[in-house]
């Protein structure tokens, strides 16, 4: 159960990482794709950094906690999901349905159900004076 779980723990951390390497490298394809359009360079700069960024550590969080069976640092991507998560249901309330609204809720929920899995079954990290940080067994 556990190695299953550090698994997909392990491929969700790989799509984001990947997704933010789409934003770097191609934040017009990349935004596109979320429905943003820059008007200028600022609106680039935007799209490459804070999407790279939030890609970068959701999926950066999972992948040290899947390779380290580190629980803690699940709960950095679960935050980011979970608030994601709520800005757009308030957008479903508020702005509406939109073509495809449900994929980006499904994956950022499914995120969270599985980094909350993580933190209540994977090991809590243990520190010892000799050798540093450790997980328990």
């Amino acid at each position: 159960m556990i190695f299953v779980l550090r698994l997909v723990i392990l491929l969700l951390g790989l799509l984001f990482v990947w997704m933010g390497l789409g934003f770097l490298v191609s934040p017009t394809i990349s935004g596109s794709d979320f429905g943003l359009v820059a008007i200028d360079n600022g609106g680039l700069s935007s799209i490459r950094a804070d999407f790279t960024a939030f890609f970068w550590v959701s999926g950066g969080a999972f992948l040290i906690a899947a390779w380290r069976v580190n629980r803690e640092i699940l709960l950095v991507t679960v935050a980011l999901m979970g608030i994601t998560l709520i800005g757009r249901a308030v957008s479903l309330a508020v702005d509406g349905t939109y073509d495809g609204w449900f994929l980006p809720m499904t994956v950022e929920a499914l995120t969270v159900l599985v980094g909350l899995a993580g933190y209540r079954l994977l090991p809590a990290a243990t520190v010892s004076a000799q050798t540093g940080p450790d997980t328990a067994d």
